[in-house]
């Protein structure tokens, strides 16, 4: 194997060092894991921070201890690491399966089975019926007579039809392995490239009986199928990550939803938040201590150096001590619950009975669980049209023979002959050509056809290349059990399959949409010989060899003759109609991308309910120019017409974009993606034709159809058929967006409500940077007394009920453009949790004012009164989740009310014990000494209740005078429950319909 390459003008021969036949699509090895996971883990803004605060409590004398930001950051960390490592094994799985699986080489005249990895370039390798091609190989022989071999792309172009190969000439008489081994021969190529289609040069040197031939040969790609019942020799000249399919593995560039980019921004503004207190402390407390007599405090522990330091390193310090202090209000632990609400929350998706397509046996499939909440923010549907709306299954139809139409339901005899025994009026002709079929004789006279219905369906058995499947048995049947209906027909075109059938089942029963014109025209030999010589010097040519067979066909395929025409249809999916209905009124813009003409898409358009019969419709096409010499002028105006096309797609209902190649969908996708409004996109495809714009949409969704499972593999999310985009969007998605975003908020409140009043503590303390928490209390809050309600909410919260959102699908219009993470939703829970931070705090001062609480006279201390502040803080931010929840099940009740017993062991057992290993006993007795006094019952009860009690009037003033459209049908549906439980009723006894469920 000699590969050479283009540099300034020449070819020059390069040194060849091939690599090994392995594919390799994991990420991390077991050596590197460690040092690369941490690195991409810390290249997130919340995980770094925290690295940077652990250090700092680390290197200075800081209020709280180490652990209260070392352990939630190691629980973080640990927790991502093990589910990238999971999925990184699976890859490594995968990789392991395909490189282990055995092939079999031509070794020294004899077959040898190796390892799939082991294959070197320029190993002859045989390869049998239903395996994968292990590499890239120049077909050689098989074992047909004809050099043939039938293989089915799908994995590489989505194409799910069998496509002819054929052998190297001078090799295809080469069938056993001696012959083969025998072979000596250089072959020249270029150097490994992506495309699949355009091959510059394979040039085979064969010095075998003194014959040098050059010519271009087509490859066997790895990874596509062989479906000849024969053996196939071949020799591997790509390997490994230098194969046309590893080569075009398009990595899967980095989404992120918008709830990640308003966690991000809010994240941002938290932190300037917390510089700001930091700063704001620091240099209150340097005026505090400018008064005369107002030093450090004692407890601080301050030796005579530090206390003498320079005074900008002791206000950096103190700045850092702050921050270290109020560090608590970036929730780290929210990254880490969102990651789990969404991975464990995608398997509802997959658990999805209603999504399970019986004909296929195949369920939604998620890829990637990091885009759940995109799907209840989709604004516009990029969709492809074969294969998606319809089903991509070709039935001849319709057909027409000079002017006269055949359909397949003819009345004979006073019957309808259907399908299987359909009648033609005309089969003279027929009968001759193809023999006598059992209803002839009993379905009217014959009566021969013209010469030009003979030439009509005489073309149409010879011009395809369907043929007859090589096989011992069909469904368990020999061939000789089997009629001639029954024959299995496999062609490059399922249009071809399509007619071939048409005419076998009804010797031409014909109606459809996608035409084909007959057409034929009669040469002599000598034109014949002449045309022959013109193509094979055009398939010979090693430059322009593509436009030189363009040039020959042009030539050739002129002054033809019409027979007729042939239809077959593509028929609509079941219930795509109703889906971009549904989408239409939840506000979703549907456009069709597609690559067939114009008429055919329009009628599938007005078939699936995406045009209306009352609605105008405006043409955007190009101007067709005769081929002549032509200039390109551009003037500044030339960029306006991006913005006009814009402009007039927005305000239409829906769009058609016929003729587009797969990077023009993706160009389609891309510009209305980066439009000023921003929209997010969704795009949805069953082909290979269709990743690039899957790719490129914010959301890529893959049909699991007859067109490979490339789309599907691609995708962010697969289904199997169209119409369940509809409960993807509008229930799960609806579902995904609302708990994520009441879940991101909720964090950000609770950490407000957490750390606002270690803020208001300061002023009271001397700005001396002590904690109002015990450190237990500060590293226990986020991991374990508020984390595991808040994800069970996310993972089970339904505002409305399923079948709700399905009969409603404009509810989908209340959550759509980010509706519940809005700059207005965002600083409306901020303030919420400063108020029930000013409660917690100022309340628990209030009742302290009398310092005497307890029935024998027994004084707080601060701890009792932080405890206090961080008992009411648990109940509030726990109670509020549950005032939110509106769905309960037993798992919820569990959750939320045990995590507050949880939190009232803990204490109890903390307090209530002397633990040997700390170095300090400030907690022992100090809960239930607090739990001693009834004026702290009464001070909880009272301070949980004014905190949520905002929230609830707000609640209620909102559902009366601004409702929105969920609150109008949450009311709706709260009446007729309870208009069922009425025992007097007019509806008791119905509350179990279907409608009031």
């Amino acid at each position: 194997i000699v590969r050479w390459r283009r540099e300034l003008g020449t070819e020059a021969y390069i040194p060849q060092r091939f690599p090994d036949n392995r594919i390799v699509s994991s990420k991390y090895t077991f050596w590197n894991f460690v040092p690369k996971n941490l690195f991409e883990q810390f290249r997130r803004i919340a995980n770094f921070y925290f690295l940077i605060i652990f250090l700092v409590q680390l290197i200075i004398d800081t209020p709280t201890s180490p652990v209260t930001s070392g352990l939630p950051l190691l629980f973080v960390i640990t927790v991502t690491a093990i589910k990238q490592g999971y999925e990184d094994w699976l890859r490594h799985k995968a990789d392991n399966a395909m490189n282990q699986c055995p092939v079999h080489f031509i070794q020294h005249g004899k077959l040898v089975r190796k390892q799939s990895r082991k294959l070197r370039v320029g190993d002859i390798v045989m390869v049998k019926e239903d395996e994968t091609f292990p590499c890239d190989l120049i077909f050689l022989s098989s074992s047909r007579g004809d050099g043939t071999c039938f293989v089915t792309t799908a994995s590489l172009d989505g194409e799910s039809s069998h496509k002819t190969y054929y052998a190297v000439q001078d090799t295809k008489a080469f069938h056993n392995e001696q012959e083969i081994d025998a072979l000596h021969a250089t072959i020249e190529c270029e150097q490994p490239q992506p495309d699949l289609y355009n091959l510059q040069r394979i040039k085979e040197i064969t010095e075998y009986n003194n014959l040098v031939n050059s010519a271009f040969m087509k490859l066997l790609y790895f990874a596509i199928f062989s479906k000849t019942s024969c053996l196939i020799s071949g020799v591997a000249i790509y390997t490994g990550m230098e194969t046309k399919m590893a080569l075009n593995y398009q990595a899967k560039s980095q989404k992120r939803s918008a709830v990640e980019k308003s966690m991000n921004v809010f994240l941002i503004v938290y932190l300037c938040i917390l510089i700001s207190k930091a700063l704001i402390n620091t240099v209150l407390k340097y005026v505090w201590q400018s008064e005369p007599f107002r030093d450090e405090p004692w407890y601080n522990q301050k030796t005579e150096p530090e206390r003498k330091r320079n005074l900008f390193l002791r206000a950096f310090t103190d700045f850092l001590a702050f921050m270290v202090l109020f560090n608590y209000i970036i929730p780290v632990s929210m990254y880490v619950t969102v990651e789990m609400q969404k991975f464990l929350g995608s398997y509802f998706l997959t658990w999805d009975e209603e999504m399970f397509d019986e004909d296929t046996g195949e369920g939604p499939l998620v890829n990637t669980s990091d885009l759940n909440e995109e799907l209840g923010q989709i604004e516009y549907v990029f969709t492809d049209k074969t294969g998606t709306l319809t089903e991509n299954n070709m039935e001849f139809i319709e057909c027409c023979i000079e002017g006269h139409v055949y359909v397949p339901h003819v009345i004979c005899n006073g019957q309808v002959l259907h399908d299987s025994t359909g009648y033609l009026k005309y089969v003279g002709g027929i009968q001759r050509l193809y023999g006598s079929h059992p209803w002839l004789s009993e379905c009217g006279p014959k009566i021969l056809r013209s010469e030009r219905e003979e030439l009509f369906f005489r073309a149409l058995c010879l011009c395809h290349t369907v043929q007859v499947k090589d096989d011992d048995s069909v469904d368990g049947l020999k061939k000789s059990q089997l009629s001639r209906r029954s024959c299995i027909y496999i062609s490059s075109s399922p249009d071809e399959v399509a007619l071939v059938e048409g005419i076998q089942r009804y010797v031409c029963n014909w109606e459809g949409l996608r035409t084909l014109c007959v057409a034929y025209k009669k040469l002599t030999a000598e034109e014949y010989s002449n045309a022959q010589k013109l193509l094979q010097n055009a398939k010979l040519a090693l430059q322009d060899r593509e436009k030189k067979l363009a040039e020959v066909y042009e030539k050739i395929e002129r002054d033809f003759i019409l027979l007729g025409a042939t239809a077959v249809e593509d028929r609509l999916q079941e219930k795509a109609a109703d889906t971009i209905e549904a989408l239409q009124k939840a506000g979703i813009k549907v456009w069709v991308l597609t690559g067939d003409k114009m008429e055919t898409a329009a009628a599938t358009c007005y078939a699936c309910k995406l045009f209306r019969r009352n609605t105008q419709i405006l043409e955007l096409t190009t101007k067709k120019i005769e081929e002549q010499s032509l200039h390109d002028v551009q003037d500044g105006s030339s960029g306006n017409y991006r913005e006009l096309f814009l402009e007039i797609c927005r305000n239409c209902s829906a769009v058609l974009c016929c003729r587009m190649a797969p990077l023009q969908k993706a160009q389609i996708v891309k510009l209305i993606k980066l439009s000023k409004e921003h929209p997010i996109t969704l795009a949805i495809g069953d082909g290979a034709n269709d990743v690039s714009m899957i790719l490129e949409a914010h959301v890529g969704i893959g049909i699991i159809g007859k067109e490979g499972r490339q789309a599907a593999r691609n995708s962010d999310y697969a289904i199997p058929k169209f119409k369940h985009l509809k409960k993807m969007l509008l229930v799960h998605g609806h579902f995904y967006y609302v708990r994520i975003s009441e879940l991101v908020q909720y964090f950000f409140y609770k950490n407000v409500c957490f750390i606002f009043p270690q803020f208001l503590y300061q002023f009271f303390c001397g700005f001396s940077q002590q904690t109002l928490y015990d450190t237990a209390y500060l590293t226990l809050y986020n991991i374990s007394f508020t984390s595991l309600p808040i994800l069970l909410y996310g993972l089970m919260e339904q505002h409305v009920s399923a079948d709700t959102l399905k009969r409603e699908p404009s509810l989908y219009r209340d959550v759509a453009k980010n509706a519940l993470l809005r700059w207005r939703a965002f600083i409306y829970w901020t303030f919420l949790g400063v108020f029930d931070a000013v409660v917690f705090f100022f309340g628990a001062y209030l009742l302290y004012d009398n310092t005497v609480v307890t029935s024998n006279g027994q004084m707080f201390g601060n701890w009792t009164f932080g405890t206090l502040v961080f008992t009411v803080l648990v109940f509030t931010v726990t109670l509020k989740l549950a005032l939110d929840t509106h769905y309960w099940t037993w798992i919820n009740h569990f959750m939320i009310w045990g995590s507050l017993v949880f939190y009232i062991i803990f204490s109890l057992l903390w307090g209530g014990i002397i633990w040997p290993f700390l170095n300090y006993q400030r907690m022992y007795y100090v809960f239930m000494q607090m739990l001693s006094s009834g004026p702290a019952w009464l001070g909880i009860i009272l301070l949980i209740t004014v905190s949520l009690l905002p929230d609830v009037l707000k609640k209620v003033l909102c559902r009366q005078l601004w409702p929105t459209a969920t609150e109008r049908i949450q009311v709706k549906i709260f009446f007729i429950v309870k208009l069922c439980a009425c025992p007097f009723g007019v509806f008791r006894g119905t509350a179990h319909t279907p409608e009031l469920k």
